[in-house]
């Protein structure tokens, strides 16, 4: 039958979008809920369509000052993650040490291990040093915990680079900060702003570490936990709205920004 042929000649196709809309779907489901008016204290059950949480997404008490404090922790966090993984990146792929090995795979440690178990060992390590569980503690916790996934995705481009392209910009009487500028930089630009955008991403979202780490300070992740054990307000399902979209349009705008160059790029 031609419908069974179209379906197995596309069904990897098929399979990967049916994947997509289940991976997408919690996300409309916040969506559609941060238009719901709920009878009580809880929002779980639609009732009837309603504005009022977009017109007033700061209307719960203290919700905006921990989506302040995440964001501004997520955006240290990224910046510390992204700098320092870069230039581990660059050091393991373009230079020869001892224990290079053995650090390759220390670095990629706690990709692999449960986060409560890095979350102990840092409250462990902060609290033999005598540091006041708060912001910082939280911040260097996030900064330890992205700095993997940063040197993976910077590693991955750096390696695919093709070295010649630096020797002919030193043939070319470029200095060495020149180089890095204008034939380094904008070739791993790329790998370090998809590591910036998962650190930022993790930071943001997480938990584990963040409550093992975070003393009386608390964040919006820590924030929606609590809620809900008391009722979830429509506002969160606004600001997890609004983060989405924001999500969106940036990979939508970084994909068309690719499309550009890869079509100006063509003879």
């Amino acid at each position: 039958m031609p419908v069974l042929r179209w379906i197995r000649r596309n069904l990897i196709v098929i399979a990967g979008l049916l994947t997509l809309a289940y991976l997408i779907l919690p996300n409309i489901v916040v969506m559609v809920f941060s238009f719901n008016k709920p009878n009580g204290r809880f929002n779980y059950a639609w009732q009837r369509f309603s504005l009022d949480a977009w017109k007033d997404p700061c209307g719960v008490a203290d919700m905006c000052g921990t989506l302040s404090l995440s964001l501004q922790i997520a955006t240290w966090a990224t910046i510390g993650a992204t700098v320092l993984g870069t230039m581990i990146a660059f050091a393991l792929v373009r230079y020869r040490f001892r224990a290079r090995g053995a650090i390759s795979s220390l670095i990629f440690l706690p990709m692999a291990m449960p986060e409560v178990v890095m979350a102990a060992s840092l409250l462990t390590l902060f609290l033999n040093m005598g540091a006041q569980l708060g912001f910082w503690t939280i911040l260097i916790a996030h900064i330890m915990f992205c700095l993997s996934f940063v040197v993976t995705a910077v590693k991955a481009r750096v390696m695919s680079m093709d070295p010649r392209l630096e020797e002919a910009a030193r043939d070319l009487y470029a200095g060495p900060v020149q180089t890095f500028l204008r034939v380094t930089l904008p070739i791993a630009a790329p790998g370090i702003a998809a590591g910036a955008l998962l650190a930022f991403a993790l930071s943001f979202d997480d938990f584990i570490i963040t409550n093992f780490n975070a003393g009386s300070t608390v964040t919006f992740p820590m924030f929606v936990w609590g809620s809900a054990q008391r009722g979830t307000p429509v506002q969160i399902n606004v600001i997890g709205t609004a983060m989405f979209i924001i999500a969106v349009l940036v990979v939508v705008v970084g994909q068309l920004i690719a499309n550009r160059r890869k079509n100006s790029a063509r003879p």
